[in-house]
This record gives C-alpha cells, sequence and structure tokens, in this order.
C-alpha cells in the first residue's frame, strides 16, 4: 500500500484537499487541478467539509481552511505559535512601549490571534479575534509579500499598497504603514514563517502616529523583526 494512503479512498481525498488548502484560498477547479480528484467528487467532499467548519469559503467563493481546524490544533494543545505567541508579544510591547500582535492570514482577510496591549496611555486596541483587511496596514502587506506574483498581483487591486512596497518589504524582511489601514495609525511588522518556509502569521506592534512617526520603522524594525525570528526559530527547530 502507498504510505501515502491509508487504504480509506474518502478520507485521503479530504485530508488531500485539506492539504491543499494549507498553502491558501483555491476555487473548485484549483482544488481539482491541484489534487487530481474528479470534480464531482472535490466539490462533494468540500462541501461536507464546509459543513463540518474544516473549511469555509472566502468573499470571493473560494475554499479556505475553516476555524475548526484550529480549534483542534488547540484543543490538542499543538498549536506552538499560539503558546510561544503571549510570552514574545510581551516582551516586544514592553521593548517598544507599543501595543504588539500576531495575525494570520484566512483567504481575505487577517484574523488577530494573539495580542499584548500596552499597559497605559493611547493605545491601538486590536482585540483577539478581529477580522482586518487585506488590503491596508503592514501585517496585510507581509502576509502577501511572499506569495507566489498571480496572488500578489491579485491581492494589490484596490489596496493602499503596490506590488513594488511589497517587494520593498521582501527585500528588507519587514513592513511598515502611517495611516493605511486607519487614519492616526501606524505600525510595523515582520514575517513569521513555518518549517516548510512559508510565511503563516505577521508580527507587529501598532500606535499613534504622534509617537510612532512618519518611519516607524526606523524605530521599531529590529525590535519586530527580531521577536518573529524568534518565533520562526521556535517553530522550526526539531
Amino acid at each position: 500500500m502507498d504510505k501515502k494512503n491509508s487504504g480509506v479512498g474518502v478520507l485521503d481525498k479530504a485530508v488531500t484537499i485539506l492539504g491543499t488548502l494549507e498553502s491558501g484560498p483555491h476555487s473548485l477547479a484549483e482544488l481539482v487541478a491541484a489534487t487530481g480528484i474528479a470534480r464531482p467528487t472535490a466539490h462533494r467532499l468540500a462541501v461536507a467539509l464546509e459543513h463540518h467548519r474544516l473549511v469555509t469559503r472566502d468573499l470571493q467563493g473560494r475554499f479556505v481552511l475553516g476555524q475548526r481546524s484550529g480549534e483542534l490544533a488547540a484543543a490538542a494543545g499543538e498549536d506552538r505559535l499560539l503558546a510561544a505567541a503571549a510570552p514574545a508579544l510581551a516582551a516586544l510591547r514592553d521593548a517598544t512601549g507599543e501595543s504588539a500582535q500576531l495575525y494570520r492570514r484566512q483567504g481575505d482577510i487577517r484574523i488577530c490571534v494573539a495580542v499584548a496591549e500596552r499597559l497605559s496611555g493611547l493605545r491601538d486596541s486590536v482585540p483577539v479575534g478581529a477580522s482586518l483587511t487585506m488590503q491596508a496596514g503592514s501585517a496585510a502587506q507581509i502576509l502577501l509579500a511572499w506569495e507566489d506574483s498571480e496572488k500578489i498581483h491579485r491581492g494589490v487591486k484596490n489596496a493602499r499598497f503596490t506590488a513594488a512596497h511589497l517587494a520593498a518589504d521582501r527585500r528588507r524582511g519587514w513592513a511598515q504603514s502611517v495611516g493605511e489601514r486607519e487614519a492616526g495609525v501606524a505600525s510595523v511588522s515582520a514575517p513569521v514563517k513555518g518549517p516548510n518556509g512559508k510565511v503563516i502569521a505577521a508580527v507587529s506592534i501598532s500606535g499613534p502616529i504622534e509617537r510612532l512617526g512618519r518611519q516607524p520603522g526606523r524605530v521599531h524594525a529590529a525590535a519586530v523583526v527580531a521577536t518573529a525570528a524568534r518565533l520562526t526559530e521556535y517553530l522550526t527547530k526539531s
């Protein structure tokens, strides 16, 4: 028997679909092309997985991984990133004096999955579970910048940033935004990468422009990048 197959065909195909969606949103046609599963079967399984919240749809109707996957991982204690995020973000907040966040992409939005709020004074409050746009903000730039050219081309349509901005983000390893997501707010973000080298999250700090300035990366990029690098190292070490 092929070691990749369990012998339970329908289960193997469902797992193949979930594995394919790890790389991002797929239309039904893209799922069929990527998995080699017949279109009627792929549709039937994707809809069944959607019923169980293992799969959901983005704003364009494409299939993406659903919240149940994260819930199962968290319940099993296997979400190593979230386990490490709390102390890492707290340390970043203390080092910069600004609120720190961790974002993950889900289709056409990004979700705040961990936060360390500034303890006093004016702050940029983003609660855990908040859904934010992928069209503005330094975290959105980071979550898109390492995608392939086709996805970047689609992602920058109607965005507050351009493909040239994303190319610059990749070169220097961090992104900044000033009044991009919300008037009066600035932010700096850096990528967290998984064992396969894929960007899986963005570490950010954010706060009022009057405190961070018009070039927040000059002051805070080093601390944000170092935090993201520590999380990446934690995820990729044996």
